[in-house]
């Protein structure tokens, strides 16, 4: 896409572009360091499994819209690969409870939900009534979450750098939902996950030393 200097408008979506396509390139790995960090602690300790549900399917939600409103994969693309990587931080949690056939169960269930999600049959209003039940959603899940925070004086296993990616996404996503797709529906959605995502990302720093502190206390010890 070439722009003239003069041409604002032009220059907005090119900008809006550039950061789609880096908002989505990083959501490939957004969510690493959170599964790394669960994995390498063998614990799911912290995070709230009911809260990671919801975000799964606000997320899933989100994509589901795109797609039907046949926005650009730009507008929406990092929402199928933070899903992936939030249904595996599910599955992690569930497995560290020792609870195999509920992460089969949790697997299934989600599969089957989205097949039907994404088929034809499935009516735009209704696709469009789940994008804007994602709002309550989100809060709910993040205030979940950071109640979990709060009670426990801690973040537990929740990966400081995973936060901050998804608190820097959301606000960048307000700016390229606004040039790409004019939908007051998204916009609204991204500024509600920035400022709660902001919440968070103060807790991680707020608890920073207590967390460091309880999370040293239960590393299993070494001989």
């Amino acid at each position: 896409m070439s722009c003239s200097l003069d041409d604002v408008d032009c220059i907005k979506l090119t900008v809006s572009k550039i950061f789609s396509y880096g908002i989505i390139i990083g959501s490939v790995l957004v969510k690493l360091p959170q599964i790394i960090k669960i994995v390498n602690s063998k614990s799911g300790r912290g995070i709230n499994l009911f809260s990671v549900t919801m975000e799964l399917g606000a997320i899933s939600a989100s994509v589901s819209y795109g797609y039907a409103s046949k926005f650009p994969f730009s507008s929406y693309g990092e929402s199928i690969f933070l899903a992936v990587q939030t249904l595996i931080v599910g599955m992690l949690v569930l497995s560290y409870q020792r609870q195999s056939l509920h992460v089969l169960l949790y697997l299934g269930t989600y599969c089957t939900i989205m097949s039907v999600l994404l088929s034809s049959m499935m009516p735009y209003a209704f696709l469009k009534f789940l994008q804007t039940s994602i709002i309550p959603v989100i809060t709910f899940s993040k205030l979940l979450q950071a109640f979990e925070n709060y009670k426990n004086q801690s973040t537990g296993q929740l990966s400081a750098i995973t936060i901050f990616l998804l608190f820097a996404g959301a606000l960048a996503r307000i700016f390229t939902s606004m040039q790409e797709t004019g939908d007051s529906l998204l916009m609204t959605t991204f500024i509600v996950s920035a400022s709660l995502n902001g919440l968070i990302a103060f807790q991680l720093l707020y608890y920073w030393n207590s967390t460091n502190a309880i999370n040293a206390k239960s590393k299993p010890k070494t001989s």
